[in-house]
């Protein structure tokens, strides 16, 4: 049965006209997997939820070299937004209105990513530890652009300091608009299991929506975090690796829709063929490398899959591991 709270719309304010959202699945941004290629992948399965680039550095975009990940959003279906990181509340401004100007439908600043790189040098996580500056880069933003700007953020830094309310709290004074609560802290990274009363508890004391993020890996887990957290939506990430299809079926369970079944073994490796042509279109031979992963994480769930994998990460062209696709589909279709 649906549930008429999540058939509503869900409005975001920013300095513009309000944007909604019409899912309450979010595809959180997850470094070297959620391309335009992977974007388009989920989008069969979920026309309405909200996708993300890459994280995105505020530097490598004033360099020029992270533009590739920004390009053209307004060319995509559905609605992309945006993850920027960096230390420098002018460097984050001048990134958002850049990402605004190629189509994001919001801006999301990162507070959450365990990275130590990124983290020591006050980006990501490490802006929990400084929350005077995590102001001022959530002003610097919202004060830049139209669209919405929300963040990502986790529960503290590490257990015996954490105090989220009064953490997101800060965040919501200075202007964001949505946030998204990762239920563990920096120094848990993404061990143990998230932390949902916590959440639950912050999605009290604010007034602007909360979305709940952590071991969310099925639609069953989302039903039961939104039932726990009474959180206006949820954001899946590590799941979604191999598994494109999981936010469509997050956002069927939620609607109160038939969810669509897992794809079949034969399907999945279409699914990877058609991931390794688009890469492969995009970035030339450099996306048979980057196709790898995720032909790893896909090619799973029948006989021979290990044998398969093995010889996919090991082809040395594209045109080879798409016959390696292709004689496994066929296998399977002759052993049906």
């Amino acid at each position: 049965m649906a549930n008429p709270f999540f058939e509503k719309p869900l409005s975001l304010k920013g300095n513009g006209k309000p944007r909604c959202l019409h899912s309450r699945v979010l595809q959180s941004p997850l470094a070297g997997v959620s391309d335009k290629v992977f974007r388009a992948l989920v989008r069969r399965w979920s026309k309405d939820s909200l996708l993300f680039t890459e994280m995105v550095n505020a530097t490598s975009l004033e360099m020029g070299h992270g533009r590739c990940k920004v390009e053209s959003l307004a060319d995509e279906s559905g609605p992309i937004g945006v993850q920027l990181f960096d230390h420098r509340p002018q460097a984050m401004a001048d990134a958002a209105r850049r990402a605004e100007a190629s189509g994001a439908f919001l801006i999301d600043i990162n507070m959450g990513c365990p990275v130590r790189k990124i983290a020591r040098k006050g980006g990501g996580s490490g802006l929990i530890r400084d929350p005077e500056l995590a102001i001022r880069i959530v002003e610097a933003v919202a004060g830049a652009v139209a669209v919405p700007v929300t963040v990502k953020t986790r529960l503290g830094w590490c257990g015996s300091d954490a105090d989220p309310v009064l953490w997101c709290k800060q965040l919501e004074g200075a202007g964001a608009q949505l946030l998204t609560l990762h239920g563990r802290t920096r120094d848990q990274g993404f061990k143990g299991l998230a932390d949902w009363s916590a959440i639950t508890q912050v999605r009290e004391a604010l007034s602007i929506p909360l979305i709940a993020n952590g071991d969310i890996n099925t639609p069953d887990d989302a039903l039961r975090c939104l039932n726990q957290t009474g959180a206006a939506g949820v954001m899946v990430g590590r799941g979604t690796m191999g598994a494109p299809w999981l936010v469509g079926q997050i956002d069927a369970a939620l609607a109160g829709r038939a969810i669509p079944p897992t794809p079949t073994p034969s399907a999945r490796l279409a699914l990877a063929r058609d991931q390794l042509d688009g890469l492969v279109q995009d970035r030339g031979d450099h996306g048979l490398l980057i196709a790898r992963k995720h032909m790893g994480w896909t090619c799973t769930g029948f006989p021979g899959a290990s044998k398969l994998r093995h010889e996919l990460m090991r082809a040395p062209t594209p045109c080879l591991a798409r016959d390696l696709l292709n004689q496994q589909i066929d296998l399977l279709a002759a052993s049906a």
